[in-house]
């Protein structure tokens, strides 16, 4: 049985990745508008993290747990699942900018699409904690926590603050109010909390699949990257000289080096 403080730390862990987003959207309170530039290297930056993340933490973490045939299969997994539930779901690409018009109907929907994304991310939040309350890791009010843990909490709040400003700049547009515009990030992400309770109870209840859930998380979290997040930055800089990609590069680049110390934590 998995104690419920232990649930609770961990939800409070994913919900402050999903509060992140919402300091995404705080630009829009000093500036009326971001760059074409500004928002591929955003992107870029984004990605960057999520690259690093997946590849210096969750696999890293999965081959000392597990081996490689166990990580693939997880990763495959992960890309699996997402490309199912884009499958599934009906108009599966979402504008922020229906997130004002919508009803009730369109808002679960909205929220199915918004699982898809960020669902994974909670889940790599949930298993970096497997080990929580176990010797090897730093005090952390009254928890002994993962040194893992620390870093996906941080690498994936870090990549959530430029999500929300993706997702504020059509919003702005519509002359959506500036808070509006931090609630609605924050929404983006709110599944991500979620996701991270339900992968650390599964995995603490089964710990022979640990490996497969870093690897899950990581193959998910991936492919959103290379599916999502580069095309989407190269869409919005093909006015740009050279389509954007060196902008996009450079932030990629920042976003890997942002993370790459963190990882000895």
């Amino acid at each position: 049985m998995v104690a419920l403080d232990a649930l609770g730390f961990v939800f409070v862990a994913g919900l402050v990745t999903a509060l992140a987003t919402g300091v995404g959207a705080l630009p829009f309170f000093f500036f009326d508008s971001i760059s074409d530039r500004g928002n591929v290297a955003l992107w870029g930056f984004a990605s960057g993290i999520m690259l690093a993340a997946s590849l210096f933490g969750l696999v890293d973490e999965g081959l000392a747990e597990g081996t490689p045939a166990e990580i693939g299969i997880g990763m495959f997994a992960g890309i699996a699942l997402v490309i199912l539930a884009h499958d599934v779901l009906v108009d599966a690409e979402i504008d922020p900018r229906e997130y004002e018009e919508a009803d009730f109907k369109k808002l679960v929907l909205i929220l199915g699409v918004l699982t898809v994304h960020s669902f994974p991310e909670g889940i790599a939040v949930g298993v970096s904690f497997a080990d929580l309350g176990l010797e090897g890791g730093t005090q952390l009010l009254g928890f002994t926590v993962p040194l893992l843990a620390v870093f996906m909490t941080l690498a994936i709040s870090i990549h959530n603050v430029p999500e929300g400003t993706a997702i504020s700049i059509p919003l702005r547009a519509m002359g959506v109010s500036k808070w509006k515009m931090v609630w609605w990030a924050v929404f983006s992400s709110l599944p991500q909390p979620i996701g991270a309770v339900v992968a650390f109870a599964f995995v603490r209840y089964a710990r022979e699949f640990l490996p497969y859930g870093f690897g899950f998380a990581a193959g998910a979290m991936i492919y959103l990257v290379l599916s999502e997040f580069i095309p989407e930055a190269l869409d919005t800089g093909r006015d740009l000289p050279g389509g954007g990609k060196a902008v996009l590069a450079g932030g990629i680049a920042l976003g890997v080096l942002l993370m790459v110390p963190l990882t000895v934590i």
